[in-house]
C-alpha cells in the first residue's frame, strides 16, 4: 500500500487549527436558484440539514436548486458531539410533513432526492413509521425520483430498520461517522458495531447501501483504513469522506485540517479494496452531489432496491 498518507496525516504544517485553510473555502449563498429553494423550505414549513447542521455546502447546494430535507423536526433527543442540531425534547410528529416533502421534491424538479432526521428516541417507533409515510409520499408523487435515505440507528432495533425498507428507498444511508476509538466521546450514544449491524442488515435486504466518515477529529491512519476495510466487509456500496467542522467552542475540536492530498489517498484505497463509489474531500458531506454518486452507481449497472421485504418496486406504494 502507498504509505505516503502516514507523512500527510503527521505532518504539523496542517495541524494549526487556528485558521482554516485555502481548501475549505465554500460558496456563497446566492442567484435565483438559492432564492427559489429558500422559499419552498420556508413555504412548506419544513426543515432542512444544510441549516440545522450548519453545513458548509448550502450556498452550492441550494444554487443548485437542491437541498436535504431532514424530517421528524429540528430538535433532536442524542448529544453527539460533532454535530450542531439541537439537543433536546422534540414537538409532536406532524402528520402532515410527509405530503409537504412530496410536494417540494416535486417543486424542485429532483431526479435524486435525499431525506435525513433528527433521532426520535422518545417515540415508541424511533419515527420509522413517519419515515415510511415520507418515502411512499415522494414515490406517490414522484414515481421517477431516486430516494436515499440517511437514517439514525433506531437502537439497533431491526424491525424498525425494516418499517423503513419497506417502504423501498433506492438508497440506504447511515453513518458510521468516525472511527472506533473515537465513537464514545464523539457520537456520545451510538455505537460503531450497532452502526454497523444495521448496515449489514440493509445489505442483507438486498439495499444498496452508503455510510459517511469524518476525518480531522483524531483519528489515526491505521484506524481510517480499518474503517473503510470494515464496511467494504459489511456490504457498503458508497463512501463520503470529509473534514470535520467544529459548529461551536462547546463541540468536539478539530484536531487537524486534512489536506487535499490525503483526501485524494482515501479515495483511491476506497476504491482499491471494493467500493463502488467513494466521494473524499474538505467539503464532502454525506447528500453533497449524492445525485451524481448515484448516476455514477447506476451507471455501472449496480443500484438495486430490497427484494426481501415483499411489496412493489420503484414506482410502488
Amino acid at each position: 500500500m502507498d504509505t505516503s498518507v502516514d507523512v500527510l496525516v503527521r505532518n504539523p504544517e496542517h495541524a494549526d487549527t487556528s485558521r482554516k485553510p485555502s481548501w475549505l473555502r465554500a460558496k456563497l449563498p446566492s442567484g435565483a436558484g438559492f432564492s427559489a429553494v429558500r422559499h419552498l423550505v420556508d413555504g412548506h414549513h419544513l426543515h432542512s440539514v444544510c441549516e440545522s447542521a450548519q453545513c458548509p455546502n448550502l450556498g452550492e447546494c441550494w444554487s443548485r436548486g437542491t437541498a436535504t430535507v431532514m424530517i421528524l423536526g429540528n430538535v433532536c433527543t442524542r448529544s453527539c458531539n460533532f454535530c450542531a442540531i439541537t439537543t433536546g425534547r422534540p414537538g409532536a410528529v406532524d402528520l402532515g410533513e410527509p405530503a409537504r416533502v412530496a410536494d417540494a421534491v416535486a417543486k424542485m424538479g429532483l431526479r435524486h432526492c435525499v431525506v435525513t432526521s433528527v433521532a426520535r428516541d422518545e417515540l415508541a417507533d424511533g419515527g420509522a413509521s413517519a419515515w415510511a409515510a415520507t418515502i411512499r409520499a415522494i414515490r406517490f408523487r414522484n414515481p421517477g425520483t431516486a430516494i436515499e435515505v440517511l437514517v439514525p440507528d433506531f437502537k439497533g432495533n431491526m424491525e424498525l430498520v425494516d418499517v423503513v425498507l419497506a417502504a423501498r428507498p433506492d438508497i440506504f444511508n447511515h453513518n458510521v461517522e468516525t472511527v472506533e476509538r473515537l465513537q464514545k466521546p464523539v457520537r456520545v450514544q451510538a455505537r460503531y458495531d450497532r452502526s454497523r449491524a444495521v448496515l449489514r442488515h440493509a445489505k442483507g435486504r438486498g439495499f444498496t447501501t452508503k455510510t459517511g466518515i469524518m476525518l480531522g477529529l483524531g483519528e489515526e491512519t491505521e484506524e481510517v483504513e480499518r474503517v473503510l476495510r470494515d464496511v467494504v466487509s459489511d456490504g457498503v456500496s458508497i463512501v463520503t469522506i470529509g473534514q470535520y467542522l467544529q459548529p461551536t467552542p462547546r463541540h468536539w475540536p478539530v484536531k487537524r485540517w486534512v489536506p487535499p492530498e490525503e483526501f485524494a489517498h482515501w479515495k483511491r484505497f476506497g476504491l482499491a479494496i471494493g467500493l463502488g463509489v467513494v466521494e473524499s474531500g474538505a467539503l464532502v458531506r454525506s447528500s453533497y452531489h449524492a445525485d451524481e454518486q448515484s448516476e455514477r452507481y447506476t451507471g455501472a449497472g449496480h443500484l438495486n432496491m430490497g427484494n426481501c421485504l415483499g411489496g412493489a418496486g420503484a414506482g410502488g406504494g
